[in-house]
Order: C-alpha cells, then sequence, then structure tokens
C-alpha cells in the first residue's frame, strides 16, 4: 500500500530511512533496518576512514541488502572517505553541511545514489540542480544540527521547486507523521531520534533512558548565536552553554565546551556534561524495540491512519 518512488530508487521495501547519526547509527543499528525493510544509514560524522571502513565490512556482515553512509562534508577526513567509498561502495550516500556537487559523477560510477539533507528551499533549489538522485528536507524539529523552518512548512515548498523525489525528515515519530509527510508531497520519511531507541542501537543506555523519560519541552537549542544551531536534551551543558552565549563569551571558548561532547554522551553515557542529541518527537519515545517492530509499527499506524480517515470523508448521497 504505500510502496513509493524511494522503494524503488533505493531497493527497499518500505519507505523509511533511518538518520546517519555520528556516534549512533554503527553498523549493528543500520544493517537491522535495512533488514527489516527500511534503509539504515551509519553515520561517519567526523570519524575518520579506516574507522568507517570496518563499519561497512560489517554491515556487510550483518546484512546483504542495501544500506547507506551518511558523510559530513566538513569532516578533516573527507577525501579519504570519498575514496574510500569509491573502493567500497555502498548503496546510498546521505550528506550534510556542504554541497556534494563535484563528487557526484565518482559516486554515480559505482553505483551509488547521493542524497543531500537541505534545511531550506533555497539550498534545496541548488543541490537539485548538482544531478543529486533525491533530497531529504529537514525540518528544525529534528535533533541535531538544525534550519529555521519547520517540517511541515518546508517539505512541499521543496517538493514544488524541484523535479527530484524529496524525503521529509524532522518531528516523524509514528504512522501518522509518515502519512502526514506524503500528504505534503514526500515520498517518504527519515527518522532519527526514534531508533535511538532500537534494541539494536548501540548507543549508551543511559541516552536511550533519558530519551524514554523526555518531556515535550525537554529539548532546546544552543549555537544558534555562532549560525550552527544543534537541537538537544537540556541538561548543565546546555544551561552552561547557553548562558555563555548570553554573555558574549567568544566563539573559541563555544567551540571548547563542546568539544566531544557529543562522544561523552552517546558513547560514555554522560547525559549532563555530554551533548544528547535529539529530536522533538523523544517525548513520544516509550520504549525499547527492535528495529523491525518500530518499522512494522510505522507501516500498522499508517495503514490505520488511513482507514481512520477514509471513515471521516462524507460520501454524496
Amino acid at each position: 500500500m504505500f510502496r513509493t518512488a524511494l522503494c524503488d530508487l533505493l531497493d527497499i521495501k518500505y519507505p523509511i530511512l533511518q538518520g546517519g547519526m555520528a556516534w549512533v547509527s554503527t553498523a549493528e543499528l543500520a544493517a537491522a533496518v535495512s533488514e527489516a525493510g527500511g534503509l539504515g544509514i551509519i553515520g561517519s560524522g567526523t570519524m575518520p576512514a579506516d574507522w568507517l571502513e570496518k563499519q561497512i565490512r560489517l554491515a556487510r556482515q550483518l546484512t546483504k541488502k542495501p544500506f547507506g553512509v551518511n558523510v559530513m562534508l566538513l569532516s578533516p577526513f573527507l577525501d579519504e572517505i570519498m575514496d574510500l567509498l569509491r573502493k567500497e561502495p555502498v548503496a546510498v550516500i546521505t550528506t550534510g553541511a556542504g554541497n556534494p556537487g563535484k563528487y557526484v559523477p565518482a559516486l554515480r560510477e559505482v553505483g551509488t545514489k547521493v542524497i543531500p539533507v537541505v534545511s531550506s528551499v533555497a539550498l534545496a533549489k541548488r543541490l537539485a540542480r548538482t544531478g543529486v538522485d533525491a533530497l531529504i528536507a529537514e525540518g528544525m524539529e529534528s535533533g541535531g544540527h538544525i534550519g529555521e523552518i519547520t517540517t511541515m512548512a518546508m517539505v512541499p515548498q521543496v517538493v514544488d521547486v524541484v523535479d527530484i523525489p524529496v524525503i521529509a525528515a524532522g518531528g516523524i515519530f509514528d504512522g501518522r507523521g509518515f502519512v502526514a509527510a506524503l500528504a505534503l508531497g514526500a515520498v517518504g520519511v527519515q527518522m532519527g531520534t526514534r531508533f535511538m531507541c532500537a534494541s539494536e542501537c548501540t548507543v549508551h543506555p543511559k541516552v536511550k533512558e533519558a530519551i524514554i523519560n523526555a518531556r515535550d519541552r525537554d529539548t532546546t537549542i544552543t549555537g544558534a548565536s555562532i549560525g550552527h544551531p544543534v537541537r538537544s536534551l537540556r541538561n548543565k551543558l546546555t544551561r552552561k552553554y547557553k548562558e555563555m552565549e548570553k554573555n558574549g563569551v567568544p566563539v573559541d571558548e563555544l567551540e571548547k565546551l563542546g568539544m566531544g561532547s557529543l562522544r561523552a554522551a552517546m558513547v560514555e553515557g554522560n547525559i549532563e556534561n555530554g551533548t544528547v542529541m535529539a529530536g522533538q518527537v523523544c517525548a513520544m519515545a516509550g520504549k525499547i524495540q527492535t528495529a523491525r517492530e518500530i518499522i512494522m509499527e510505522i507501516m500498522e499506524g499508517a495503514e490505520q491512519v488511513i482507514s481512520n480517515i477514509s471513515k471521516l470523508v462524507v460520501k454524496k448521497p
């Protein structure tokens, strides 16, 4: 019922992508999502190429289905990573923090689809002209680095100005959000926060617990004053960071405060003085589930939403 153009483009059963989150979406999670019929994505972050190579090889041991890699174009190891991805090609590369245009021809040669994440209509139009295969329009409800526009406002605008498939991201948690994304013109969704609570996700258990216990207003945005807004769970670190921003502390001091904080939270479990990147839907997370259970719950929920809508339609006599 919900097979879309995205399924054909990426050779997947369900039009659901798992976000590529640094220190969170490792081979174990990516493989589990792909095995469940979605597209799992390894988050390379600022990792060196040898780390990513091991992750790709592990994912291939865990699944024979397509999976992807998220590449941050500001990575200090970008050239080495792109060389690796030409030698060890994956089905899909999603990108952030830059323009992947110059890499598209070489990646196409090895059969890799390129799908950038965009946070504005202007960026979507610019990147669509570089020959990429699709776009992920990510609203500010998402966790991590964000833009200024909400998902509901941005997705239909992006759909209207590009002639390639658009995937919706940010603030999507269940079948209701999935159907809403399709109604806005998207061909599928990308989800990050919910998959952080997958049993196959290797993130520290304290992070999962913090997300499950979160309430609707428990995320906050830091870094807006220096042009790099990030959404994460409120904690001692975010309070200190925002106070420093308010007092006009120099950028280098702010960067020093945040250095290594993502790993501190996601790997070491320091949820008070680390950065727990999570979206606004974290308050909807109530339990740990397998990736397969998550995907099936979304698809079954979407079918129920369609059924409920059809009952509300008033038929002419």
